[in-house]
């Protein structure tokens, strides 16, 4: 409700001190690219991308992978134990499907072997400031591209 209310009055001070419409348009574009809607990326190839999520956690840090090949994707997760250093991973392939913008991906084997419950991600692909993002639609974790990760 408050978010609502502070949507409307920044709505209203937006129209009452801008007189052309060009300018109210350009920041509902710059609005609705921050939530990642109304963006078509249907020509957006994601083959051959890496999109890397990173969770640091007081006793272990997550690095998860998404590399996707064609239709078919590889989800990396690695454990980092800060206590003892070591490291633990586990590599998940399965395929994707892809509507529009939205990522479905299904990975059934666990080291080529089948899994009896796969892991399930439904992603959003965004792009902000020329850097593709994958946002999990559940869970709201941005996963980036990691070429875009490695030019900062």
């Amino acid at each position: 409700m408050k978010k609502i209310f502070i949507g409307i009055l920044l709505a209203g001070s937006f129209i009452a001190k801008a007189q052309n419409f060009g300018a109210i348009n350009e920041i509902l574009n710059r609005l609705e690219e921050t939530k990642g809607i109304n963006q078509n990326l249907e020509n957006v190839d994601v083959t051959n991308k890496k999109f890397v999520l990173i969770k640091d956690f007081d006793d272990h840090t997550e690095r998860d992978f998404i590399i996707i090949k064609g239709k078919e994707a590889t989800y990396v997760e690695i454990f980092d134990d800060k206590q003892t250093n070591e490291s633990t991973s586990n590599v998940f392939t399965g395929d994707i499907i892809r509507k529009k913008n939205i990522i479905s991906l299904r990975a059934d084997m666990l080291e080529n072997k089948k899994v009896p419950l796969p892991v399930a991600k439904t992603l959003l692909l965004t792009k902000q400031k020329d850097i593709l993002y994958l946002i999990d639609v559940n869970t709201k974790e941005r996963w980036i591209d990691e070429e875009s990760f490695n030019k900062k």
